[in-house]
């Protein structure tokens, strides 16, 4: 696990190499193996003249091993552990003997923690290895004196993106920050300025170590930072809401262990990320957005029968804003990409989008001119279907139109090989009736981008009635090739993502017509952490293409002999739409109004007076907390219709899928995983509560507890 060699100038090497594992993790085996690594360099200690910690792995070390950190119940016992492993590590920088981390790739949390606890850092000049505390997305934070060291090295104010956004560098940013020393060109560079630096350096101690230590940037009560550390509780408050707890716990072992001395500042350390690991909020986090995600990424919900494929040519029809999205993240990705258009001066200004972005990217740092160059390069715009030929997969991203669509679909479909897929980016329209437009109905298949694409991480996958295993499988490759999160779902009206949307806004909006004020229904959207509020969300997608949307609804069910009756919602956008000409953001003026000078947008002040007269209610109240819940609750029941249904095949592609589709707080760890933090017995009394008070809405579906249970187990505690 952790092989000891000596060389011939006494430099020990430690080559971690964990048996059976892909990548280094900190879990018990690893900590017993460093522990009496330690012993035996203590022991020899006279016979040694440095230390280098390498990897056997392709990456260094990827930190925590989080299924047993998950499993944690008892504090006592987590704090007795951490305690362990800081006097570990504690020992092997008072070793009296110069230690080099030689970090080969990625280190990440624990790999991290390690590599400071080292003299001397030297990073091979890798830029897509990863260094970095990612514990915050996570509910955690770095336990094996991550946040005392990375204070001590950089400063408090310096240290907070790193620890409390969990921002990753590349090697040579990370040398730009000062967690890394030096860069090495090779593996035999990086050994050998290892070397070099122990032999120069024979007294080595870690600075904090020194009488003559002081920290980076002032201590928290001097001058230069008093300032900010008294705001940024309350500016930390304002993005978490109350609903994290992990970056409020950093930001307290920050501050506090900048004021004592390095063995108690590890104590702190200690004590918050106890209180975090066996918290809640830690087990929805790590249960969904990483070990689902990791389901995911497996491929857990593709056809396992089916072997994978690789998209080398995709064809996109439509040059606006969602073509041009898809165009260029898989162009990033090295497909070559036919971008059709009506016309080829229309597909050619697609292109020309493409290239302003890649611009800015350029200007900011993020790409160079001969990447973006390559991008564009694979980009080929033009109005000739012909210029399908060798597609494997095409994308319509028309407008919302089913005879649009339809026409596209079929006309591209004739260009396509015999393995090859039709595709349609919609958010709403049935995927089996799609598919009646093309020939090949097994191969037809819906993809579900989100906007904008180039930063949105969701593609809903939607299946229709016809479409085959190996139209899926593809499918799901494709969606993995350019870097996105795949989930799949059956064909119905609205799929889920933009079903369970349907019902956040149209709550917001049934809100309105009970007479709640505007701000408060806003701002309690917000306190549960709801990215935007529905009413700003209202205006974002627009009153016209909402009501556009349920008017094709009220036609297809018309058409299936369903009755259709309209929802408060609906009343509002017509009277917004029809009495008032407020169509959204991009009208200028919607349920907020939208400074022409760009200024910050704010509520329509005639808003809650002009509704309330027409529904004769207004000033209305409510117990806040109802309204929290009606938000939380009703996402999460119409998410269980969803399952219920089979628009859904499993908690993991729920979970997911509300909170990278639908803005669905994280802290819950997704719409399903809410019921395990409420309590299955809870969340079903406070259900029955809100549908005495609020209607049908909160009904709940007789299979709920099951898919309690099935999200606790995907969840893996």
């Amino acid at each position: 696990m952790i092989h000891y060699s000596k060389d011939a100038h006494q430099i020990v090497t430690l080559c971690i190499d964990m048996p059976g594992m892909s990548v280094n993790t900190m879990n018990a085996a690893f900590r017993a193996a460093l522990a009496s690594a330690v012993t035996r360099l203590e022991k020899e200690q006279e016979q040694i003249s440095g230390v280098i910690i390498s990897s056997g792995k392709d990456s260094f070390f990827a930190g925590g091993d989080l299924r047993e950190l998950i499993g944690i119940q008892n504090a006592a016992s987590c704090f007795a552990m951490l305690e362990q492993n800081h006097a570990v590590l504690r020992r092997l920088e008072k070793l009296g003997k110069p230690v080099v981390a030689a970090v080969n790739g990625s280190a990440l949390g624990g790999g991290l923690e390690l590599a400071l606890a080292c003299h001397y850092r030297i990073a091979l000049d890798n830029p897509r290895a990863k260094i970095g505390f990612p514990e915050v997305t996570l509910g955690l934070l770095p336990g094996a004196g991550g946040v005392v060291r990375s204070v001590r090295i950089l400063g408090l104010q310096a240290a907070m993106p790193y620890l409390l956004e969990g921002k990753q560098l590349s090697p040579a940013n990370a040398v730009k920050a000062g967690f890394v020393h030096a860069l090495a060109s090779s593996h035999a560079d990086m050994l050998q300025q290892a070397h070099a630096w122990i032999i120069a350096n024979p007294q080595a101690q870690q600075a904090w170590d020194s009488p003559a230590y002081k920290m980076p940037g002032g201590t928290p009560h001097s001058a230069a930072l008093l300032p900010l550390i008294m705001a940024a509780p309350a500016m930390l408050r304002e993005k978490t809401r109350g609903n994290y707890p992990a970056p409020e716990a950093i930001l307290a072992a920050m501050v506090e262990g900048a004021q004592v001395d390095f063995e108690n500042a590890l104590k702190i350390e200690a004590r918050y990320f106890t209180h975090l690991v066996t918290g809640q909020v830690a087990r929805n986090m790590t249960g969904t957005l990483f070990f689902q995600m990791q389901d995911i990424a497996s491929g857990k919900s593709r056809p396992p029968e089916i072997p994978k494929t690789k998209i080398n040519r995709l064809g996109i029809i439509g040059a606006g804003m969602m073509g041009t999205g898809i165009a260029s993240v898989s162009a990033t990705r090295g497909i070559q990409v036919v971008l059709k258009d009506q016309t080829t001066d229309l597909a050619q200004q697609g292109k020309a989008v493409i290239a302003d972005k890649l611009d800015k990217k350029i200007s900011q740092g993020g790409l160079s001119t001969a990447q973006a160059q390559a991008i564009l390069e694979r980009i080929q715009p033009g109005a000739q279907a012909s210029d399908f030929a060798g597609c494997e997969l095409i994308i319509e991203a028309v407008f919302e139109n089913r005879t649009l669509k339809a026409s596209v679909s079929s006309e591209a479909e004739t260009w396509l090989g015999d393995t090859g897929v039709m595709a349609s980016n919609t958010s709403t329209l049935p995927i089996s009736g799609l598919a009646t437009a093309v020939r090949h109905p097994d191969r037809f298949i819906g993809l579900h981008f989100f906007s904008p694409v180039e930063k949105m991480q969701l593609v809903e996958i939607i299946k229709g009635r016809q479409t085959s295993a190996a139209t899926l499988a593809l499918a799901y490759d494709y969606v993995l090739q350019i870097g996105k999160t795949p989930i799949v779902v059956n064909d119905a009206r609205g799929f889920f993502t933009s079903r369970v949307f349907a019902s956040f806004v149209n709550e917001g909006l049934s809100m309105l017509a009970e007479g709640l004020p505007a701000a408060l229904i806003e701002n309690a959207a917000l306190s549960v952490g709801m990215p935007v509020g529905p009413l700003a969300v209202q205006d974002e997608v627009s009153l016209n293409l909402s009501r556009h949307v349920a008017q094709q609804t009220r036609a297809d069910l018309e058409v299936e002999g369903i009755a259709w009756q309209a929802p408060a919602s609906s009343t509002i956008i017509d009277i917004m739409l029809d009495q008032y000409q407020r169509a959204g953001k991009a009208a200028g003026a919607g349920f907020y109004d939208y400074p022409a000078d760009g200024s910050k947008k704010y509520l329509w002040p005639e808003l809650d007076k002009l509704l309330g007269k027409l529904f004769g209610k207004s000033g209305v109240s409510l117990p806040y907390a109802d309204l929290q819940d009606r938000f939380l609750y009703r996402q999460t029941l119409e998410t269980l219709r969803c399952l219920d249904e089979g628009v859904l095949e499993s908690s993991r592609d729920a979970n997911i899928g509300s909170i990278f589709g639908i803005g669905f707080p994280a802290w819950t760890g997704g719409a399903v995983q809410f019921i395990n933090h409420v309590g299955p017995a809870q969340f079903a009394a406070r259900a029955i509560e809100l549908q005495a008070r609020y209607g049908d809405g909160y009904t709940l579906p007789p299979s709920y507890l099951h898919h309690a249970n099935e999200s606790r187990h995907c969840s893996h505690y």
